[in-house]
């Protein structure tokens, strides 16, 4: 599979250097043009092997589009004339993907991957290509969209979370031993001054945010402030941290019945009731979260039983929108995990909830499989997510007095199944 994955690249570069018009094409030689060719993974419609395991269909998923411009979609603030450009000239680490932040979660992804050592083969490739996406000039490039006019809500929050998600990553990886954490440590320098933009926008905005943003998507605020608090206590940042939690009990503390049943919306990733539980999770003690749990969620089964909270169902995984049904349940998958890891032994609602999150991993993990760009450009990373169980933020070695359903074992369900792989290898 690898020798005929490299004839394939190969096969891809002899193409693009060959003059198609009469001579008058150049091929590209820019670091840019390399990386769009090079990085371009089969087509999963066309090959029928299956990957490795499931690690390798994710960072090869992501590495055959952090440096793919086109198609391409970015939340823009045009200025003048001047900001009429391509994407990588605007935000010039970060405008593969699609957008923004899924090409910053692609980067977490990559990162994610190589520094717990989960796909050794692929470690060389995954640091040339962050290497170059993570260079000083590229990033002092992002400082300087982000601080022209107009943008100070660019990517917020979403974006912005996943952005400390990335640098966390880095800096758990910082503080090991070995050469990865030294190649880390120079990336978390070269991206800390977009860090610093970042982390100064949030504590600007937090203190203004009047209610919290209950909506299944990209504006959610609790899954933007779990994400912030695992940074701040990662960074040691007691200030985010005394921040995000105030806010989150002033938004959360007195919460009751949250609609699930109303859930999911036809176009959601997150599940605001799931997420908003995953965050408190996370601020409160193990006893009063139990508590709060109860009145927040009055209806978990306490029988074992993980079909109590239906499965998202996507129609049509071509349509951007609706493919967000697949992302749903792996959020759910890793939302539902953390809750039950938060409650005290012995109580009876953990195996629902882990029989739900087990369900919904599964789905979930099946729908990244799709050859459509769509989906393909970002469910990867959730999975990842998922997979990873980074929400849970262990100790590598730790464990938990309840098992979390294993996600370790070979490649995602379609693929054993015999199924197109997401790409091969």
């Amino acid at each position: 599979m690898v020798m005929r994955f490299n004839i394939l690249l190969v096969s891809a570069f002899m193409v693009s250097a060959c003059s198609v018009g009469g001579g008058d094409e150049q091929r590209d030689t820019s670091e840019q043009g390399y990386f769009e060719r090079k990085n371009v993974a089969p087509d999963p419609a066309e090959q029928g092997q299956a990957p490795l395991k499931a690690e390798h269909a994710y960072a090869r998923a992501a590495l055959s589009c952090v440096n793919k411009q086109y198609p391409g979609k970015i939340s823009h603030v045009m200025n003048s004339a001047e900001d009429v450009r391509p994407p990588a000239q605007l935000t010039p680490a970060f405008y593969g993907c699609f957008d923004w932040h899924s090409a910053v979660h692609g980067h977490w992804l990559l990162t994610r991957l190589w520094g717990k050592d989960s796909i050794p083969d692929m470690d060389a490739e995954i640091a040339a290509a962050l290497s170059t996406n993570f260079a000083k000039d590229k990033i002092a490039g992002e400082v300087t969209y982000f601080n022209g006019e107009g943008r100070d809500s660019f990517e917020r929050p979403y974006g912005l979370a996943w952005y400390l998600q990335l640098t966390a990553e880095l800096r758990e990886i910082a503080a090991g031993e070995g050469d990865k954490s030294q190649q880390a440590a120079i990336w978390l320098e070269n991206l800390a001054p977009l860090e610093s933009v970042i982390i100064d926008r949030i504590k600007q905005w937090v203190p203004k945010l009047a209610y919290p943003i209950r909506l299944g998507t990209h504006n959610q605020s609790a899954f933007a402030f779990g994400l912030f608090l695992d940074w701040a206590r990662i960074s040691g940042d007691d200030q985010m941290e005394q921040l995000i939690t105030e806010k989150t009990l002033d938004f959360h503390r007195n919460d009751r019945n949250c609609p699930i049943t109303y859930e999911p919306s036809g176009e959601d990733f997150l599940s605001p009731c799931l997420m908003e539980a995953d965050l408190m999770r996370r601020v409160l003690p193990e006893t009063e979260f139990a508590e709060w749990l109860t009145g927040f969620l009055p209806n978990i089964p306490q029988d074992g039983n993980g079909d109590w909270l239906a499965i998202g169902i996507v129609n049509d995984p071509t349509d951007g929108k609706l493919v967000h049904l697949d992302g749903v349940n792996l959020s759910r998958a890793w939302a539902l995990e953390g809750i039950a890891t938060a409650l005290p032994d012995g109580d009876k609602r953990k195996a629902a909830l882990l029989a739900a999150a087990k369900l919904h991993g599964d789905a979930g993990e099946e729908s990244v499989r799709t050859p459509h760009y769509a989906g393909s450009h970002w469910l990867a990373s959730f999975a990842t997510y998922w997979r990873t169980e980074r929400g849970l933020n262990r100790q590598d070695g730790a464990t938990s007095s309840e098992a979390i359903p294993s996600k370790t074992g070979g490649t995602p369900g379609a693929i054993d199944s015999g199924q197109p792989a997401v790409v091969t290898e």
